[in-house]
């Protein structure tokens, strides 16, 4: 039986769910930023979710359920059940709540299992979000306003509890050289140079820092080519193959690997039919394709994009085709290519349209428009949620500076994470 053999089909949702609010923090590195130096997981989750809820003119009264998402409470905060630490600063004492972890896939989940809640039935108003401080983190047995640095050593070990090492080396899941397998039976596939791979990829990082660049929420607010010229370089190329990018692989600089920070994210739910009471904008959630091939399986980032990719096709009948833009989990940045030509956004010459730019916000095929995990930052969990909330804020136009020069009707959004979740949501613009 094969992994595709295995996947249920989608049902359709018992009724239409919207997202009618939404809010995030900007992307920080608390610890290093006298601004934001001493707050707390409390302050940030709060942040987000009082400014989703201020988004459709409601309140910690007005929610019925919350969900809380963390991708490492455990090594960043001593948390052991998160959600009771944030009731309160949401006006929500006493009210049903739980945290879900699912690693860097929490975020997507957090929107899968609100729109679930509010599908059944089971309540009207769910405010969903996700919180990270895993470059800020916590001291076992200190106050939460005083952090530490969340080194790599310590992040390794955590590493090791998200992939099955039973029978096999927990590192071949995540150093660069299984991230690049995919990258490289792309590369094989299509004919691909060793000298067009290093153009393409040095292509998309300048483009994604660009759009980070604009972005107001973004942790870098220089382009490669003000870093250049800071450096006495002349061009954004030559700073790309300096000192300053080391390769971490075959093919993958350090322009091309996540960018650790920590930030908050958050979003209201309610049945559509409520929604235009809140909003005038309401986004609809079409549905959420969902599949787990952990990390002992030859390019399992592949294999559970295309099954989940499949279960929301076979759902809505859309394909990536009928997309306006593509979001996607890009902490390796290669994986915007990948898995926008696997869920047919681009064509199979999808490297050409990076080289061609045509995948920038002022492009025919928009991806990853906030700068993605590499020039973003990647918050873990909340960057989920910065990315369904690039999406809604595209959708209604608000983007600002990065705006998408065409309407967004529909979006894909592509999440993974956890060791290894796979989900794929199509959103609609009602």
């Amino acid at each position: 039986m094969s992994f595709s053999d295995n996947i249920p089909k989608l049902k359709p949702y018992a009724r239409s769910v919207s997202i009618v609010g939404v809010g995030v923090t900007p992307f920080i590195r608390a610890k290093d930023d006298e601004r934001y130096n001493g707050i707390t997981e409390g302050e940030l989750f709060g942040y987000a979710a009082t400014e989703a809820m201020r988004d459709c003119g409601i309140t910690g009264k007005d929610v019925e359920f919350f969900i809380h998402g963390q991708a490492g409470p455990g090594w960043t905060s001593n948390f052991g059940s998160p959600n009771i630490h944030v009731a309160n600063w949401l006006g929500m004492k006493g009210k049903g709540s739980y945290h879900q972890s699912e690693a860097c896939a929490t975020g997507y989940v957090a929107l899968e299992t609100a729109a679930a809640l509010v599908a059944s039935g089971a309540y009207d108003i769910v405010l969903s979000g996700c919180m990270e401080m895993q470059y800020s983190i916590a001291y076992p047995t200190r106050v939460l306003t005083q952090r530490r640095f969340g080194t790599d050593a310590i992040f390794h070990e955590v590493l090791c509890s998200t992939m099955t090492r039973d029978y096999n080396l927990f590192t071949n899941g995540i150093l660069p050289f299984h991230f690049e397998s995919w990258l490289q039976a792309y590369i094989e596939e299509h004919g691909i140079s060793d000298e067009q791979v290093d153009q393409l990829l040095t292509r998309m990082a300048i483009n994604a820092r660009k759009m980070a660049a604009i972005n107001p929420n973004s942790l870098n607010d220089k382009t490669y080519e003000e870093k250049a010229h800071e450096s006495g370089m002349d061009s954004a190329e030559e700073y790309l193959h300096s000192k300053f990018n080391p390769k971490l692989g075959k093919w993958i600089r350090a322009s091309n690997f996540e960018e650790r920070c920590d930030g908050a994210g958050a979003f209201v739910v309610m049945p559509t039919e409520m929604a235009y009471k809140y909003t005038d904008h309401p986004i609809e959630v079409l549905g959420v394709g969902h599949s787990v091939v952990e990390y002992a399986n030859p390019q399992n980032e592949r294999t559970g994009t295309i099954n989940a990719y499949k279960q929301i096709r076979n759902l809505t009948g859309l394909t990536g085709k009928d997309m306006d833009l593509f979001m996607t989990n890009d902490f390796f940045l290669a994986q915007q290519l990948l898995s926008a030509e696997q869920c047919e956004y681009l064509p199979e010459n999808g490297w050409e349209y990076m080289l061609d730019d045509r995948c920038m916000f002022t492009g025919d095929r928009p991806i990853q428009t906030n700068g993605g995990r590499c020039n973003y930052g990647h918050a873990a969990s909340a960057s989920g949620v910065h990315d369904i909330y690039e999406v809604c804020m595209q959708m209604r136009g608000e983007a600002d500076e990065h705006q998408i020069k065409k309407p967004v009707n529909y979006a894909m959004v592509r999440g993974f994470g956890g060791g290894q979740n796979l989900l794929c949501t199509i959103l609609r613009r009602l």
